[in-house]
């Protein structure tokens, strides 16, 4: 049991380590549209990688959002959700404390001003705006996450790549209008690691980043069983 949740805490540390460091070395500006790309090719890449080093191990969920549509699609106990809720926020904040270490260590600016934590500022700092586009990011990857990994569905040793690049196309989109969260352990490491900085910005907007994700999912889970391959009447 213990596996599970510690290959959940590794592969979320990972996640935030080499995404959000990313996002921090090369930047996410509209000026600099190159970091768009960099960046959503850190994200997919980082889950494609784990996918197949512990997705045998926990499902390398590596994000809340998906755990609880796993949950919610009886994929999972509720003991093993929050256990893997818990690893997970555990280790992002680990994540990113090591961004903390290495660019402070190395004496590299944070292009970011936030270890690549998530905001509003490309919705105006509108949170109605941020609710909606997470709520759609999350859903979609969701939706993903869940076709390719029904045992149904017999996709296989092809579903890391799939669930990498659909991260990879939501980033493309997302990174200009809230820094892409879809996972809301992704968004409070940064956050609270931030906040241990100085920066309190980040952790007063976190919430959209938590809320969202969690009701995309739930979203995603509840479309996903309804369309699901088999149980149509017609």
């Amino acid at each position: 049991m213990m596996k599970k949740y510690l290959a959940e805490l590794i592969g979320t540390a990972v996640l935030v380590f080499m995404g959000c460091g990313t996002a921090m070395l090369v930047g996410c500006s509209s000026e600099a549209g190159g970091g768009y790309i960099l960046t959503a090719l850190a994200f997919g890449l980082v889950i494609v990688g784990m996918a197949y080093c512990i997705g045998n191990i926990s499902g390398c969920h590596i994000n809340p959002a998906v755990s609880l549509g796993m949950l919610l699609s009886h994929r999972m106990s509720v003991r093993d959700f929050i256990g893997y809720v818990v690893a997970q926020c555990i280790g992002a904040f680990v994540g990113s404390e090591l961004l903390a270490a290495v660019f402070s260590l190395g004496s590299v600016k944070d292009m970011t001003g936030g270890f690549g934590s998530n905001g509003l500022a490309g919705v105006g700092g509108n949170p109605i705006a941020g609710l909606l586009v997470e709520v759609i990011l999350t859903f979609i990857f969701v939706m993903v996450i869940l076709g390719v990994t029904d045992g149904d569905a017999g996709h296989g040793s092809f579903a890391g790549l799939s669930i990498g690049f659909s991260l990879t196309l939501v980033h493309i989109l997302g990174i200009g209008l809230t820094g892409t969260s879809v996972n809301p352990a992704r968004s409070l490491g940064p956050a609270l690691t931030a906040l241990i900085g100085g920066n309190t910005q980040p952790i007063s907007e976190v919430w959209v980043f938590i809320v969202a994700p969690l009701a995309g999912a739930a979203l995603a889970a509840l479309v996903y069983q309804v369309l699901r391959p088999g149980k149509a009447k017609d």
